[in-house]
Formats: C-alpha cells, structure tokens, sequence
C-alpha cells in the first residue's frame, strides 16, 4: 500500500496475524465498514457500508490458509469473505494512529481492502478509560 500525506501504514508480520486478528476485531466490532476487492482480472467495487463483526485467520479447504472477513448483524445484511492464500496484512492508520484500513493480499495478486468510514483511536469510541 502507499503512503499518502496523511495516512501511514505497516505490515503486520505474519506469526502475529492470528493474535492480531483477534485484537483488531475486539477494537472495531460494530465499526461501520466497505469491503473492495482489486485483482488482475477482478474489481469488485466496493460493498454497502456493513457493521464488521470480526476478521480471522481461517483454514480453507485443503492446506492453505485463509483470512475471512464478516460483516453485518443480522443475517440478512451478513457479508463474508475469505482471502485465499494471504501473503501480506497492513494496516493503515492515519497521522493520529486512529485505525483507518486493513489491505490484505493473496498470492494471485489479489488485493482486499477494508475500509472504516470514520477512522477513529479505538479508545475514544469506547468512552471509558479503565484507570
């Protein structure tokens, strides 16, 4: 992903993916989102903001390794995706450190982008500070 004048990113090492996933999807549950897929043979325009419910480090048939991206609350606005064979997670934040993407990319070159509508530090939306 490139840098842009306010945004920076960095790339989650993969041993960390899984305890990532889990911490990042704790932080932003609810968290109104848009999904996009950009391909060498593939735009899939982005998806209707969804709430996201979590992302995860999943099995795929067979032995490859997948990460699956749910979104929505109730069944009928459920949307889920699973990114095949990922070989690169980053994070995008904004210059204040707030949360504004996720970019994962397959090995076919496939690259899924998870966008917050309101990049947010995770610690604001809470409202209470434990002390």
């Amino acid at each position: 992903m490139n840098k842009s004048n306010n945004m920076e990113t960095r790339e989650i090492p993969r041993g960390d993916w899984r305890s990532f996933f889990e911490v990042f999807s704790r932080q932003h549950d609810g968290w109104l989102a848009t999904l996009e897929v950009v391909g060498l043979d593939i735009a899939q325009p982005a998806a209707g903001e969804f709430p996201l419910r979590d992302v995860a480090l999943t099995s795929v048939v067979g032995e490859s390794e997948g990460i699956t991206i749910n979104l929505g609350k109730a069944p009928a606005d459920h949307l889920k995706h699973t990114v095949i064979e990922p070989t690169h997670v980053w994070l995008v934040q904004t210059s204040e450190g707030a949360d504004a993407a996720l970019e994962i990319e397959s090995a076919d070159d496939t690259k899924t982008l998870l966008r917050f509508r309101s990049p947010v530090l995770p610690e604001l939306v809470d409202g209470v500070v434990l002390e």
